[in-house]
């Protein structure tokens, strides 16, 4: 995978949101935003011209589809929420234990998208990539 894009209604509100949320973006023509993230790219882009793009019916609800941010500690857990829903973010699932035997929450962004934060599950390496193993 090298990119995720995700469609926005208001893509201005998006943008705000993500950058204090500390992301960098950039943008080639003020209609579609990138953000480089370890290993890959983030963008956003309107909803509608991505539904056009990619020939799709836009439904509006929530497309099967929630993006995960891995962190290194409980504590991080908790202040990425908080820094979330600072931003104007919903907080979903207040962080807590897992089914799975780590720490997670879930917040939504100014555009629904649900997003959980976990602790727990992956190894994080030094350059900040996220790694299935030790070896």
């Amino acid at each position: 995978m090298s990119l995720i894009t995700l469609g926005a209604a208001d893509v201005p509100r998006a943008v705000a949101f993500y950058e204090a949320l500390g992301w960098k973006g950039t943008t080639p023509d003020n209609d579609v935003f990138f953000f480089q993230l370890n290993g890959f790219i983030f963008a956003l882009w309107s909803r509608a011209k991505l539904a056009a793009d990619t020939v799709v019916r836009d439904s509006g609800g929530w497309g099967g589809v929630t993006l995960a941010h891995t962190v290194r500690s409980r504590d991080e857990v908790d202040a990425v929420l908080a820094q979330a829903s600072a931003a104007g973010g919903t907080i979903l699932r207040p962080a807590g234990e897992t089914f799975w035997g780590g720490y997670s929450g879930i917040f939504a962004d100014p555009e629904g998208h649900p997003w959980e934060v976990a602790h727990g599950a992956f190894r994080i390496t030094d350059d900040g990539d996220t790694v299935l193993s030790e070896a």
